[in-house]
């Protein structure tokens, strides 16, 4: 007897495999799904703004790289020390103005140039909660920020946004994406992470209305837009507290590693999933670490790891290894020198 319900994940009408170029915004679980796919070498530019929780703040960083609109001096501001932007995540942050300046468009300038060939969006939505400045307090602006940085609380305005302020914006914004590439798919999820600090019921009634916002685009876009059940997933199948970690909110690692794996029947076809089997293993090795690196046994081990990288990249010329392949060779360079 199976002591569970089962969520049913619908066919989708496309497949992801690693000629696919995408990017991931969103919220924290966009950071996970996002490091899988990395580490199973898709080409993917994961949350160029940091973690995003609201729909609108996602919407934002995407428009503003569209328009090829740099970050400036003007765009930082300052609080408890530090310099932030409030498009985004405090990772950005930095004691330092330049230092955040140059942080911020060192990585918005490489999602710039990615974004013209994209051709898959990743999207999370986490909240339908946001902060906007008011604008009595802080020049003249009434806008939604991605992150207010610790700043007085009376500056903001809390407020939570309605399915269709969400669809009409999200609407917009697909069709401008489709008009840079017509063939673009999307695939949408709404994160499983409880925002409990909004309370229970809010937070029930903020998920449901990113449901029923994806609901109502995927009824615009058909087949180009696709829903994948994150969020069921971590609430039913995965129901018991023994699958969050301490705070009670955040999946573990091994609910993470479960849903990754739903997504990847979903979305991967066989032929994906032998290759990303295939490189799992070579990776294990370039990961390990020798508990005495100085032995023949573990420089033949190198070469035989080199060996297999080269093997892999002539199997699949669409997947760049040169970067692994770099790295230990520098390793048997510097045993060399030594």
């Amino acid at each position: 007897m199976d002591f569970r319900t089962h969520v049913q994940i619908p066919e989708v009408s496309f497949k992801i495999d690693h000629s696919a170029k995408m990017m991931m915004f969103g919220s924290c679980f966009s950071e996970n799904i996002g490091s899988k796919l990395q580490q199973s070498k898709f080409n993917v530019d994961v949350n160029p703004f940091g973690i995003l929780y609201n729909p609108m703040s996602v919407s934002s960083s995407l428009r503003r790289l569209l328009r090829k609109t740099e970050f400036t001096e003007s765009d930082l501001v300052y609080n408890n020390e530090m310099y932030h932007s409030f498009m985004h995540h405090g990772s950005f942050s930095d004691t330092d103005k330049d230092i955040c300046l140059k942080k911020i468009s060192e990585r918005y300038n490489k999602a710039a140039d990615f974004i013209e060939n994209a051709d898959m969006f990743l999207i999370t939505f986490g909240s339908a909660y946001v902060y906007r400045l008011k604008p009595a307090v802080y020049k003249d602006k009434y806008e939604i920020v991605g992150n207010c940085h610790k700043f007085p609380p009376e500056m903001f305005e809390r407020t939570r946004l309605s399915v269709e302020e969400i669809v009409e914006e999200w609407r917009s914004l697909i069709m401008l994406l489709k008009a840079v590439n017509p063939d673009v798919k999307f695939v949408f999820t709404v994160s499983p992470i409880r925002h409990w600090r909004d309370g229970a019921h809010e937070n029930q009634i903020s998920k449901s209305i990113l449901h029923l916002a994806i609901d109502r685009l995927i009824s615009f876009f058909g087949d180009d837009l696709q829903y994948f059940p994150a969020y069921e997933i971590m609430i039913d199948e995965l129901r018991d507290y023994r699958f969050y970690e301490d705070d009670m909110n955040h999946p573990t690692s091994f609910a993470v590693d479960y849903i990754w794996k739903l997504f990847s029947k979903a979305f991967f076809s066989d032929a994906t999933i032998s290759i990303n089997k295939e490189w799992s293993q070579i990776r294990k090795s370039i990961n390990h670490k020798p508990l005495f690196p100085a032995t023949n046994s573990y420089r033949n081990f190198l070469k035989q790891t080199v060996r297999s990288l080269n093997d892999f990249a002539l199997k699949y010329p669409f997947i760049s290894c040169e970067n692994e392949i770099d790295q230990i060779s520098f390793i048997l360079k510097s045993q060399d020198r030594d």
